[in-house]
């Protein structure tokens, strides 16, 4: 391998330069992956037009934080602790715990306030600088958190592990997805679709997908997900077709992951049964949301935030990829080479006419 190895950094807002850093020195303790694909998402999106990036944020980074890839290099210490060895396939999750906190120990590691950084966030403002998936090679943390998958799977269905781990978490561990429920998901995007088939996984037994008219597509691939209704809100209300759908009893579990759109969660809250559980997991870039709080009181409805992807939902939905029983090879629809990064972000956000992007990723070598 050369000793120099790119990486698309990110700068400022809509400004991404293909840059060249030295290979990280690996030792008994870390390792060094090579890309194969990296997913993009919508917070990807966000941070790349500016809106995630508050002050005191401005530094350069790599973007990337759904990195899959093979073991290059990997020091013995490193490998007895992963128990992976060179030529495994990993999926690599986002944040650098440091294990040894009392939030990491009770297993609320994502909470951990010693984190070592993170994945796709991080600055290149020191060594070993590969701290994002968009790049030849990322740099292996002795704390990082690595799952290995089969290698016969294609990387563009693999790498949906990050996704594919948002909807099982948020459907089914936060939402509480029991079998006959009714799931109301708001936002047809690939974690919307995710959720589709998390729900239907579990036993859900109506599910619904809310979307716009230019989202017709992907209502339609998420009815061959399995959801039993699609409601295009363009031209109807949400609200009065789920509760002419369940003949009044409106949704068991509602998620809503809909960026920066205010209308959504006031929707969540009126379709929701009294009792039921709304998950909110779409960002809203920071904007303050106009909710009735007397709502939520008022109907006894359990709000959950959900904060990324844990490794309980990453090693569940690697399952449901390795068996086979979902088409998600429908759902990718645009691979990248490393040097078009600007331009996949913005297929995936809308921006590149006749484009109609669902899932979206950078293979480093096309």
């Amino acid at each position: 391998m050369a000793d120099m190895v790119r990486a698309a950094v990110q700068t400022g807002p809509r400004q991404i330069e293909l840059r060249e850093f030295p290979k990280p020195r690996v030792g008994p303790d870390d390792g060094l992956l090579r890309i194969e694909a990296c997913g993009i998402c919508g917070s990807d999106v966000e941070s790349y037009k500016g809106a995630l990036r508050g002050p005191g944020r401005g530094f350069s980074f790599i973007p990337g934080h759904e990195p899959l890839g093979i073991v290059e290099e990997v020091g013995e210490r490193a490998a007895a602790r992963w128990g992976v060895q060179p030529g495994d396939r990993v999926a690599l999750e986002i944040i650098i715990p440091c294990r040894t906190c009392d939030d990491c120990l009770i297993g609320r590691y994502m909470a951990c306030r010693n984190r070592r950084g993170g994945y796709g966030v991080s600055p290149v403002d020191k060594e070993p600088y590969l701290w994002g998936g968009y790049a030849d090679y990322i740099y292996l943390h002795p704390d990082a958190i690595l799952h290995k998958m089969r290698n016969d799977i294609s990387a563009e269905v693999a790498v949906m592990f990050n996704p594919l781990g948002a909807g099982v978490r948020w459907a089914c561990h936060l939402g509480g997805t029991q079998l006959g429920d009714t799931v109301l998901v708001l936002g047809p995007g690939q974690r919307g679709l995710a959720a589709v088939i998390a729900a239907k996984a579990v036993g859900a037994g109506t599910v619904i997908v809310t979307g716009l008219e230019r989202d017709r597509g992907k209502l339609e691939l998420a009815r061959e997900f399995g959801a039993d209704h699609t409601i295009n809100v363009d031209e109807e209300d949400v609200v009065e077709r789920v509760t002419e759908i369940t003949d009044g009893r409106l949704a068991d579990v509602v998620l809503e992951l809909t960026p920066i759109a205010e209308q959504p969660i006031r929707d969540a809250l009126e379709a929701v049964r009294h009792g039921g559980r709304v998950v909110l997991a779409g960002l809203k870039g920071g904007r303050p949301m106009d909710v009735v709080t007397d709502r939520i009181i008022n109907k006894a409805i359990t709000v959950v935030g959900a904060y990324g992807v844990d490794a309980r939902a990453y090693i569940e939905a690697i399952r449901i990829i390795e068996s086979g029983r979902f088409p998600l090879e429908k759902m990718h629809t645009h691979t990248f080479e490393l040097a078009d990064v600007a331009r996949a972000i913005e297929t995936l956000a809308g921006e590149v006419p006749s484009e109609d992007a669902v899932h979206v990723a950078i293979c480093p070598d096309g």
